[in-house]
């Protein structure tokens, strides 16, 4: 099948504006005592919120990981690959960078807290350096869901989505309406599965096909009707990203109107694809997309690191201007703001392009989860090492998820402390899943789009 170069382009054009909304609504204040403190501006200055609908792009990228997830799994199931040698080859191209980046990380948290930085301060970068986590174990577990999900479109069509949203929307009356404790968990996987599904429907032409914008467009009216009706006459506020003591959320967990809304964006989408497929044969066009893609993971876990530095360069040392937080002086900085942050991002990607590209090299060994075991009733070592094999993966998977959660809820230093829970949970359920594929090889001859291919489908 060839390649949807639109479903490229939608995943890279979510990563760059998952990076400029995180550095806009981001701010830096410097006190009087030399402190440096992020006011939250969604919070500070509430119109904000409203910008929220243009940079909440997250269901585009469930959207295009679902098609590009459809076609992976589909392919596989073609070759005979096991469910669990495709979800472990999935997870190990998400772990392991995100491994790299938080090991990096907690280990400048360790060295930290051992020489005595304030607690507030470490707290506080911590939270910075891990406010993209929620992305995190929410993908891991709707990719390692993917072989069900998909049985279920190949058996429902566009019911399966539908029925997803069904369930998802009793979720949420069970959450806000009756108040049953934990449930509204489980909308974290329903509503973002719904856009994951909806991935599938592109992919086999079920959406987006000749024929159905009438299609597209019932979904962008209605999805975005109904966003308006819940927000202007229910109980829902128009953020689309957490603002700290709003009660209901559209995000912790994702709630009805963030259904209505991610619906009426995949339906915006779908209407304009026609136009983007042309535009994207321009070789140039093209080129960009495939450059973003090829180092999506790094943009996406790193791009806060370069507020630390433009914090530790120009706030620290007083050479920041400093007019009132979300004044229009404030606002007219942020073109300067956003410019040094993507200079020094691209200093920082240039550094981190050779441990990209090794690690978009590493594949799980082959021989180990691929191979189908015998059946049960079989016996024998064979079945045995099947057994351990599948109990590492999900153990692994289980783990990492865990603590990617904790992660994204708590930062990496939360109270100003070592968060060893968080990091043993990570590193124990990375290595479990490395283990249950009989660990990590190099991939000789991959070309060079090969391997950037492979860390970008991991997205």
């Amino acid at each position: 099948m060839e390649r949807d170069r639109y479903v490229d382009f939608l995943r890279a054009w979510a990563i760059v504006l998952v990076v400029l909304g995180h550095w806009v609504i981001t701010g830096l204040v410097r006190q009087p005592d030399g402190a440096i403190t992020a006011p939250e501006l969604l919070a500070t200055v509430p119109w904000t919120q409203w910008l929220t609908l243009g940079f909440q792009i997250m269901p585009l990228f469930f959207f295009a990981g679902g098609c590009a997830a459809g076609g992976s799994w589909a392919r596989a199931r073609e070759r005979g690959v096991t469910v669990a040698g495709w979800v472990g080859r999935r997870a190990v191209r998400l772990l392991l960078p995100t491994g790299v980046y938080s090991g990096l990380v907690l280990v400048a948290v360790a060295v930290c807290a051992a020489l005595g930085v304030d607690p507030v301060t470490l707290a506080l970068v911590g939270w910075a350096l891990a406010m993209q986590f929620w992305f995190l174990p929410v993908y891991l577990l709707v990719s390692a869901l993917t072989p069900a999900l998909y049985a279920l479109h190949l058996r429902w069509g566009a019911l399966a989505p539908a029925g997803t949203a069904g369930l998802a929307l009793l979720v949420g009356v069970l959450d806000l309406a009756a108040g049953v404790p934990y449930v509204g968990a489980l909308d974290y996987v329903l509503v973002w599965g719904v856009v994951y599904q909806l991935g599938f429907c592109l992919r086999d032409g079920l959406v987006g096909g000749g024929g159905s914008r009438r299609v597209a467009v019932a979904m962008t009216v209605g999805g975005w009707s109904a966003f308006a009706a819940l927000v202007g006459f229910g109980p829902f506020p128009v953020s689309l990203i957490l603002v700290t003591g709003q009660d209901p959320s559209n995000t912790n967990p994702p709630s009805a109107a963030m259904l209505a809304w991610a619906v009426g964006q995949v339906g915006a989408c779908l209407l304009v694809a026609p136009v983007m497929r042309r535009l994207l044969v321009r070789e140039r066009l093209w080129r960009a997309v495939r450059a973003t893609g090829a180092v999506s993971m790094t943009l996406y876990l790193w791009h806060m690191v370069p507020v630390l530095v433009i914090a530790a360069a120009f706030y620290l040392t007083g050479l920041a201007p400093q007019p009132a937080f979300g004044s229009a002086a404030w606002w007219g900085w942020r073109g300067p703001w956003l410019l040094v942050l993507g200079v020094v991002l691209v200093g920082v990607v240039r550094l981190l392009v050779p441990l990209e590209r090794r690690l978009a090299s590493l594949e799980l060994r082959p021989a180990s989860l691929d191979r189908r075991p015998a059946s049960p009733e079989a016996g024998g070592p064979r079945a045995d090492a099947g057994f351990r094999q599948a109990w590492r993966l999900w153990a692994g998977l289980g783990l990492s998820v865990w603590a990617l959660t904790y992660f994204a809820g708590h930062g990496f230093a939360y109270g100003g402390r070592f968060p060893v829970w968080g990091a043993a949970g990570l590193a124990v359920g990375t290595v479990l899943v490395l283990k249950a594929g009989g660990g990590v090889t190099g991939v000789r001859g991959r070309t060079a789009q090969g391997r950037a291919q492979g860390l970008e489908e991991a997205a």
